[in-house]
């Protein structure tokens, strides 16, 4: 008896193609990649840096406009229109149709992603066809490391998107929730460096500020660690140590979600 994962990751993916917000966000990334080649020609003192940046940032924040407007609506459908009623009445566990829904994103990711790396590579080499002294320092493998951490982090927060949409009742909920872990996520090592060394800026913090963002920083997802667009834009050397400590990160963070959310979805009571 072959697995049902499969055939409903086929299903979400298609269905996220035919959904029209991933046109209009395509369509909008494509146009600041385009610009890109244009104000990147206005920096001339760090037009390498900038052009690099803002390709590596375009894909970034098209990604996260992916994952909330498309990636989530795949999972929030089911849930909104009660056809999550006719697809569990056929032989497919509750945690099967979470991971199969989830691999459908994935899929929508790594599609979109690469398409839009095309175009930004496109974009830089261009530039740098034009103005080749301001890339001295410019490295292709770290483009496109930096485009592989993007992805590994769109996955990650995909991931939470399964497990928020797993227990709460609406997409809106969803959406609200997966926003504050993206900026949490992003901003939780620097915070926690602040309060556990306020003395720095001058600031007074309570025990109990520090404990409840020390607690943040371990359950919600570090994902700083995954932007390396500096590092990228001005040619700085990273670590193999580095890199295999963030993919693991990733990989057993995401995993370790999309895991909990197949169990709380398979004990959700449906009215």
């Amino acid at each position: 008896m072959t697995t049902p994962i499969w055939p409903i990751a086929v299903i979400t993916f298609k269905e996220g193609v035919r959904n029209r917000a991933i046109y209009g966000i395509s369509i909008f990334a494509l146009l600041l990649l385009g610009a890109n080649i244009l104000i990147s020609g206005m920096m001339m003192q760090e037009l390498g840096k900038v052009a690099v940046d803002m390709a590596l940032s375009t894909i970034s924040f098209t990604g996260l406009l992916l994952v909330l407007f498309v990636g989530i609506n795949l999972m929030a459908k089911d849930l909104d229109k009660k056809t999550i009623y006719m697809v569990l009445s056929r032989p497919i566990s509750r945690p099967q149709y979470i991971i199969g829904k989830f691999l459908g994103v994935i899929l929508l990711i790594l599609t979109t992603i690469s398409i839009l790396s095309i175009f930004a590579i496109i974009s830089i080499f261009m530039v740098k066809l034009s103005y080749p002294g301001y890339f001295t320092r410019f490295s292709w493998p770290l483009v496109l490391l930096a485009i592989s951490f993007i992805t590994i982090a769109l996955i990650l927060l995909s991931a939470l998107t399964f497990l928020f949409a797993s227990f709460s009742s609406t997409s809106f909920i969803t959406l609200v929730l997966t926003v504050v872990s993206y900026i949490i996520g992003q901003s939780i090592t620097d915070v926690k460096a602040l309060v556990e060394a306020p003395q720095t800026v001058g600031i007074k913090v309570s025990s109990v500020t520090v404990k409840v963002v020390q607690a943040a920083y371990y359950v919600f997802p570090n994902l700083s660690i995954f932007d390396v667009k500096l590092q990228a834009a001005h040619g700085l050397p990273i670590s193999w140590s580095y890199v295999f400590w963030a993919v693991s990160y990733g990989v057993v963070y995401t995993c370790l979600t999309i895991s909990l959310a197949g169990i709380i979805f398979r004990r959700r009571e449906f009215p």
